[in-house]
């Protein structure tokens, strides 16, 4: 082990718990508001129980406009918005506001595109045995989607311990090291290192995804 390595290890195991901070706090953003955001563009789209075409273009906007932000032009232009929210615009807490903010439209658009896949005769026949629009929901559409929306979970979750590598500018965590020592100090084999460390995080987290979604999947 290289004396660099050695000489940031107190700073490394910070650093990683920062990233799973930042990354924990915008993954249940993204599944508390963001799945139920995701369920209601489901259901008002066109063809759907309770289809408003109004209400589901403006919702549909607002979604698309947050998801066509670059993460780093994002996390300026919160600047305010995170201070007001977390006190401080540096951080793991701040960095999470506009990570947060990120992963909420982004795992929408998961939800609605799995609730989609749902066979419509699912629907339609829980329709017919006078299912209300809740129950179709909580018993059929999340039931029939569940293994698609752990892989589209899994799928934003290596999105964004990517984003929030970017984020490392403000909030710490493995990019704030590597950009610190890996790029301003030219040390490479730190540079490796944090590289090798998102390497494994995202490996696991896949198998995990994929193990859980498997399960899940009673086809």
């Amino acid at each position: 082990m290289s004396p660099n390595i050695v000489a940031i290890l107190p700073e490394l195991w910070t650093a990683l718990g920062q990233t799973l901070l930042m990354l924990g706090i915008g993954l249940s953003a993204a599944v508390l508001l963001g799945g139920p955001l995701g369920v209601l563009l489901f259901l008002l789209g066109p063809g759907q129980s309770l289809e408003r075409p109004a209400l589901f273009g403006v919702i549909n906007w607002l979604v698309n406009t947050v998801r066509s932000f670059p993460f780093i032009i994002l996390l300026v232009a919160l600047v305010p918005f995170t201070r007001l929210i977390a006190g401080t615009s540096i951080g793991p807490v701040a960095a999470a506001v506009p990570l947060s903010l990120a992963a909420i439209p982004y795992f929408a658009r998961l939800v609605e595109q799995n609730l989609r896949d749902v066979p419509r005769g699912v629907i339609e026949a829980a329709h017919a045995m006078g299912a209300s629009e809740w129950q179709i929901v909580r018993r059929v559409l999340l039931v029939e989607a569940r293994s698609g929306l752990v892989l589209g979970l899994t799928v934003l979750a290596i999105s964004f311990l990517s984003y929030s590598a970017v984020a490392g500018v403000v909030g710490g965590g493995i990019g704030d090291l590597a950009i610190r020592y890996g790029y301003y100090r030219f040390q490479t084999d730190v540079m490796v290192l944090t590289v090798a460390i998102l390497i494994v995080l995202v490996q696991l987290i896949q198998f995990a995804g994929n193990g859980i979604a498997r399960r899940l999947d009673k086809r």
